[in-house]
């Protein structure tokens, strides 16, 4: 069963990557899969916000709660120039 503090972590580990380039892995469902890339803006108490570049001068943010992270719906994946860190 998850607890308090396992949440509070998650958020902890999320709040040292904003700024940072980040790979998301999001299950839609269905054995949908969405991957995309963007970097992480801005933290708050239960979600955090990433804004994704959608091409032809868009910008697009999107949302997700840490249980998001926990239940393992999405999956945030540094990116590093040379290779990939998983960061859960």
């Amino acid at each position: 069963m998850a607890t308090k503090s396992t949440l509070t972590e998650i958020r902890k580990n999320v709040e040292f990557l904003v700024g940072e380039k980040v790979r998301l892995k999001a299950n839609k469902g269905r054995k949908k899969v969405s991957v995309k890339e963007g970097i992480i803006e801005k933290t708050y108490p239960s979600i955090f916000v990433v804004c994704i570049d959608g091409g032809f001068d868009t910008v697009r943010r999107v949302s997700y709660s840490y249980s998001d992270i926990l239940t393992e719906t999405v999956e945030i994946i540094k990116c590093n120039q040379e290779n990939n860190i998983q960061v859960s």
